[in-house]
């Protein structure tokens, strides 16, 4: 009979060694992008935003 685990190592099993570089899952490519925002967008929001200007 095997003897009970004694640290938290045991019970996890050996991870894979490292190999080719794995692409990216689903969840990483449904990250959203960031909007840049246009010249006149910007001009905007800076004018309801005037604690923003420098």
């Amino acid at each position: 009979m095997k003897s009970p685990p004694k640290r938290f190592s045991d019970l996890k099993p050996a991870p894979p060694p490292p190999g080719v570089f794995a692409a990216p899952t689903p969840k990483v490519s449904r990250q959203k992008k960031g909007k840049v925002l246009t010249a006149a967008e910007k001009a905007a929001f800076l004018a309801s935003r005037p604690d923003l200007k420098t």
